[in-house]
């Protein structure tokens, strides 16, 4: 079994990721780490997990008894909690905040399996993507492959209100994300770096610049994403080129229909799809924002670390009605 620690336990990702290691086949959780919460079962903050699990916060971290850590950590707190504390080398670390993607003074490597599967099956560390950066790159890493991005690409993605996190915020509670819609960080999203960093690998530049709007959804979960391409390349070329780098993919798919955003929550899939206008490609898909654009790839990751079925505890049902 693989003996895992958890480090930010309390929050929405923190609790999908109790969820899907306790229905693992192949993992432990040895601590589940909250200083505000220790001694109070896992069950009272994650409420969906009654009579699942007897397990407790804690305020301690035996890291010499585990595996791999997540961090669950909000941004920039993992780079300042690994000076101020010492993991053993051989604890595989996956950190699911932005502080070690994009390349630089570190070893981390960066977690889209799409992409870079072979270095992940290698890493000791793994900095997994964000969930907007997962939604956009995999609408448009296959156009990227086809050097198709050479002009501008209009981007616009709507995200559920757990991608805020669970403290609740003044555009987070019920009253007013309700029957509401908002954009934010208009083409100034801290995601955007990673995406780029994505798309040059891919492509091997990236001149073009890449507009994108995040809007706050009335919804819990999910990301639904567009992204318009200009190009006069053949549609069915096109169409092809996208099955084609996603046909050993685990869990991203092409669909030949238009795709909704039903289809993948509750699931670590992907699903993408293509049309074409006039010199136009629109480019839909679709993920859940906490699995696949958060703890689902994190197993994932974890998975091809460990040299086990990537797909191991990660066999879910979308919630489709």
């Amino acid at each position: 079994m693989i003996k895992v620690g958890i480090l930010g336990a309390a929050g929405y990702t923190g609790g999908e990721l109790i969820r899907l290691l306790l229905n693992h086949p192949e993992t432990e959780i040895v601590f589940a780490n909250s200083e505000s919460n220790a001694g109070n079962p896992v069950s009272d903050v994650h409420e969906g997990l009654i009579g699942d699990t007897d397990l407790r916060f804690t305020d301690q971290m035996p890291f010499e008894d585990i595996d791999v850590v997540f961090f669950c950590f909000g941004h920039g707190k993992s780079e300042q909690f690994l000076k101020e504390h010492t993991i053993p080398t051989k604890v595989k670390i996956i950190d699911l905040a932005q502080d070690f993607r994009i390349k630089g003074n570190h070893d981390y490597v960066y977690g889209l399996p799409e992409i870079n599967k072979e270095d992940i099956v290698r890493a000791q560390h793994v900095a997994n993507p964000g969930c907007f950066a997962t939604a956009i790159q995999l609408a448009l890493l296959p156009a990227a492959n086809l050097n198709l991005l050479k002009e501008d690409v209009a981007v616009n993605a709507i995200t559920g209100s757990t991608g805020a996190g669970q403290k609740p915020g003044a555009t987070t509670h019920f009253s007013w994300r309700n029957n509401n819609l908002s954009i934010y960080k208009a083409f100034t999203h801290q995601h955007l770096a990673e995406i780029r960093q994505s798309l040059s690998q891919v492509q091997g530049y990236l001149d073009a610049s890449i507009d994108f709007i995040p809007y706050r959804g009335d919804f819990a979960r999910g990301i639904f994403c567009t992204a318009v391409i200009k190009t006069k390349a053949p549609a069915e070329d096109i169409v092809e080129a996208y099955k084609e780098f996603y046909r050993d993919a685990a869990f991203t798919h092409y669909s030949d229909k238009a795709i909704d955003l039903k289809q993948v929550v509750n699931t670590n899939k992907a699903l993408v799809h293509v049309d074409s206008f006039d010199g136009k490609v629109l480019v839909t898909s679709a993920i859940d924002n906490l699995l696949k654009g958060a703890v689902g790839q994190a197993v994932q990751n974890m998975n091809l670390m460990f040299g086990i079925d990537e797909t191991a505890g990660l066999h879910l049902k979308a919630s489709a009605f």
